[in-house]
């Protein structure tokens, strides 16, 4: 297979999947890593491809914020897994937040019956899901609601945090990288997710693999104000060493 054809089928895969690793490109390709490399960099080079720790990710996706109808199915499988493993991160009674996100809304739907909980949130569909809850005590944060996220954001959302002190926040993010920590794609719902971070004695992140080196517009905080992050198996062992260098504790389910 000839360069043009291979960067054709690059550029199609990484458009189609949302991101291209350079082992797997490597093998479906039947060429080296250091050939995938080179063809990544030159794909960088016109435009159309960002390079990420083990791969690239397609140029539409950074600014490019998908809603939450769009990002509801995707890696669906990894999002149940990992919801599921921060059970373990819960309190045996106290408070929780739980941050806007699909994985977050998974999260929601497994909290047990069993055991009180004070939840705080500022997406609507988390509240939806807890507020028929006899167990849980719910408080849901106002705000303008982004449309894309259904999620209450600006600075009457964040005086309401500030009058709040949980044992755990749950935090999604868009992007997580060692050089920016976590970002997004909306400074509004950044500010709120700095205001979540620092209203919780340990903050607790849930993001599947593909946000691992993606760097979007709006800084969150750093990896240091992150306690744990919890994450799938498609994530690269030597990121995952990289990202504990700089505070949290990777765990891989």
């Amino acid at each position: 297979m000839y360069a043009p054809e291979r960067h054709k089928q690059i550029l199609e895969t990484a458009r189609s999947f949302g991101r291209v690793e350079v082992a797997g490109l490597a093998r479906d390709l039947a060429v080296t890593p250091e050939t995938v490399r080179r063809d990544l960099t030159a794909l960088e080079r016109h435009g159309v491809l960002r390079r990420v720790h083990g791969g690239a990710i397609p140029v539409e996706r950074f600014g490019n914020e998908p809603d939450v109808a769009d990002r509801e199915g995707h890696s669906s499988g990894q999002k149940e897994s990992i919801a599921r493993a921060a059970l373990e991160e819960l309190p045996d009674g106290g408070s929780i937040i739980l941050d806007a996100g699909t994985t977050t809304v998974r999260l929601a739907q497994m909290l047990p019956t069993d055991r009180e909980l004070t939840v705080v949130t500022h997406s609507i569909p988390v509240a939806a899901i807890l507020i028929g809850r006899s167990n849980i005590s719910l408080h849901l944060l106002g705000g303008v609601v982004r449309p894309r996220t259904h999620a209450a954001v600006g600075e009457w959302t964040k005086a309401q945090i500030a009058d709040v002190f949980a044992d755990v926040a749950f935090m999604g993010t868009n992007g997580i990288s060692v050089e920016r920590g976590l970002t997004t794609p909306d400074i509004a719902e950044a500010n709120i997710k700095r205001a979540l971070i620092a209203a919780a004695r340990r903050v607790v992140v849930l993001a599947d693999h593909t946000k691992f080196g993606r760097e979007d517009f709006a800084r969150v905080a750093p990896l240091s104000s992150v306690d744990t992050i919890i994450t799938d198996i498609g994530l690269d062992g030597e990121f995952a060493e990289d990202i504990e260098s700089a505070g949290p504790t990777v765990v891989i389910v």
